[in-house]
């Protein structure tokens, strides 16, 4: 049994409203207060409370109301809810809101079933459309490589989502991160058990028109597939500023975007198999998506690198397959590519003296072999005879280096050195190139931090934040790849 308090028709507060809208002021189970109504939907409303059990934190009140009033029903659609609450109540994930409990409420005479959750600090995906945002590559990249990995978990288990739109993603305040909101297999249950022409029947349509594929609106199933099919359209509507209706081709059956953003061929190819038809042309599960997306970067890649760890572990430095140094072991981010390039000039500086050694000892071997007297003539008749111009390499210009602040010039401390240690490790482990991938943690980071596009991190500590946020990218980054 999932550990649920007793459902109760009673209400504490002797001034609830006689209607369904929860009046703000208004005590739920002597416990939520309501502060005021966040939206409504064809499902009931959504409210922001305040749980006075927990020193009035915020929480969010998910009110379902039934379409049919029967006793019989009623206590179907209880079942089934709680059921279905009971099994996102056992979910445990930082980005999808945390299910407190079930209420039953009987208010002006009509019951309805209250789902408590966390509330989430932040903006839908829509609001942000909605002031005038548009979504870059590397913006919807970061995305994907964030919400994919919770997709992942939810499908592990058993549940799908149904409703993925950016309705129902937040970028939570506090770090920027996708929260997935809303689940559509909650309103599946109660649009399932409470209207009267479907009493029990599974298939009821739950998603939204535009971003749900056709097997869940015409036939009411879902998959995983069904899922990345939405999220699919999420990015399409996110980078193009666009609805659904606006970027499908209903003449020729499919979607059309490659006139309205310019995208890498790697980003178009995911798209489109995100969004085939059938959902077994699909990607079967969000882990093969991130696979497919793998470790390649945007088509515009940051101009300038970020250089999120200025200082190092001495013990060892951390160099890139062509020579850069990434990670710089003392107070310089300097490059080897130079020293790397003369060495290999002068290596066929070398390869020339010896090919002019080998020309000479022949000659000395025709000399003794025809005679000194005929060595006139031989040389008349023999042609004219050059070394081989071998073209010089072009030198390269010493590099600039690039110092960091002198004075004050505050060293990281050892728990920032071991960080950036542990990571490349986890670099190392997995066989990656750490310039593809720190060039990839470079591109996400200024997406996320655009303000700053191009300049260098210091070890200062107003820096601080953002080298943390640098470290959370690059270690989500190996997560996925682990």
């Amino acid at each position: 049994m999932f550990p649920f308090p007793n459902l109760t028709t009673k209400t504490s507060n002797p001034v609830m409203p006689s209607s369904s809208v929860l009046a703000s002021g208004s005590i739920i189970q002597n416990r939520y207060r309501i502060v005021r109504e966040l939206g409504s939907g064809g499902f009931g409303r959504t409210y922001l409370a305040q749980d006075l059990n927990r020193y009035n934190e915020h929480c969010v009140l998910k009110e379902f109301v039934p379409q049919s009033q029967n006793h019989q029903e009623l206590h179907k659609a209880q079942e089934l809810f709680q059921r279905e609450a009971g099994m996102l109540y056992h979910l445990q994930h930082p980005q999808i809101p945390r299910f407190r409990e079930l209420i039953r409420l009987n208010s002006g005479g009509k019951d309805s079933l209250l789902l408590v959750q966390d509330y989430v600090e932040g903006l839908t995906y829509s609001q942000i459309l909605e002031q005038g945002k548009r979504f870059s590559e590397a913006e919807v990249i970061q995305l994907l490589r964030q919400l994919l990995p919770v997709l992942t978990y939810l499908h592990s288990q058993q549940v799908i989502h149904r409703d993925v739109s950016p309705d129902n993603l937040i970028q939570r305040s506090s770090d920027g991160k996708p929260v997935l909101i809303d689940f559509g297999c909650v309103k599946q249950v109660v649009a399932t058990a409470t209207s009267h022409s479907s009493l029990g029947v599974v298939g009821t349509v739950v998603g939204k028109r535009g971003y749900a594929p056709d097997e869940q609106l015409r036939e009411g199933n879902a998959y995983p597939a069904s899922d990345l099919y939405a999220l699919a359209v999420t990015v399409l509507v996110l980078l193009t500023g666009k609805e659904p209706a606006e970027l499908y081709n209903i003449s020729q059956g499919n979607w059309s975007w490659r006139q309205d953003v310019s995208l890498s061929q790697t980003l178009n190819s995911v798209l489109e198999k995100m969004l085939a038809y059938r959902p077994r042309d699909r990607y079967q599960s969000a882990q093969e998506v991130l696979q497919a997306l793998g470790t390649y970067k945007p088509s515009h890649p940051s101009p300038a690198p970020v250089v999120a760890h200025p200082q190092p572990p001495k013990t060892k430095s951390i160099v890139s397959r062509v020579g850069t140094q990434v990670l710089a072991p003392g107070k310089k981010f300097v490059t080897r590519f130079t020293s790397f390039w003369n060495k290999k000039q002068q290596s066929t500086d070398n390869e020339l003296q010896v090919i002019r050694k080998v020309m000479t000892i022949a000659l000395l071997t025709i000399v003794a072999v025809v005679g000194v007297t005929k060595l006139g003539s031989f040389f008349l008749r023999l042609p004219q005879f050059k070394l081989p111009e071998i073209p010089q390499l072009p030198k390269i210009p010493q590099l600039p280096e690039t110092d960091l602040p002198n004075e004050p010039s505050p060293s990281l401390n050892s728990s920032e050195q071991e960080r950036q240690q542990r990571i490349f490790e986890r670099i190392k482990a997995l066989n990656q190139d750490e310039g593809a991938f720190y060039q990839q943690v470079n591109d996400l980071f200024y997406a996320q931090h655009p303000e700053i596009q191009g300049r260098s991190l210091t070890a200062q500590p107003e820096d601080a934040q953002l080298r943390e946020d640098w470290y959370q990218i690059a270690e989500e980054l190996l997560e996925q790849l682990e």
